[in-house]
């Protein structure tokens, strides 16, 4: 996957939060879970493209890792959500996948980076 493909991608996935998100319960906790994983799905996209802007292979390893993070973040609270009860596991099994999938490719990034500097 190319740069452009994987920043589309990124988008996709943080446009897909902010639609989900609205149809979420207006209970306080719902809310700031909903706040939590809003943050964290826009970050994957922004942070990805400010490591696509790297000035160094070190620049980019540590930008990736915080797209690493964020991603794992949007799982967590995803998780939480259904846990909890208050999200139907149905309503974000896709977004769940896809967040795995966005990690993985991300790991994968880091992983070659590390093996080029080498």
């Amino acid at each position: 996957m190319n740069q452009e493909e994987m920043k589309a991608r990124t988008k996709a996935f943080a446009l897909k939060i902010i639609k989900i998100i609205e149809s979420f319960p207006h209970h306080r906790t719902a809310e700031v879970m909903a706040k939590q994983l809003l943050r964290s799905a826009m970050s994957v996209g922004a942070n990805y493209r400010a490591a696509c802007r790297a000035k160094s292979s070190a620049d980019f390893i540590a930008k990736m890792g915080i797209v690493e993070e964020e991603a794992d973040e949007c799982i967590y609270w995803m998780e939480l959500l259904v846990d909890s009860g208050l999200i139907n596991h149905n309503d974000l099994n896709y977004l769940m996948e896809e967040a795995n999938e966005l990690l993985a490719i991300t790991v994968a990034s880091i992983k070659t980076a590390r093996n080029r500097k080498r």
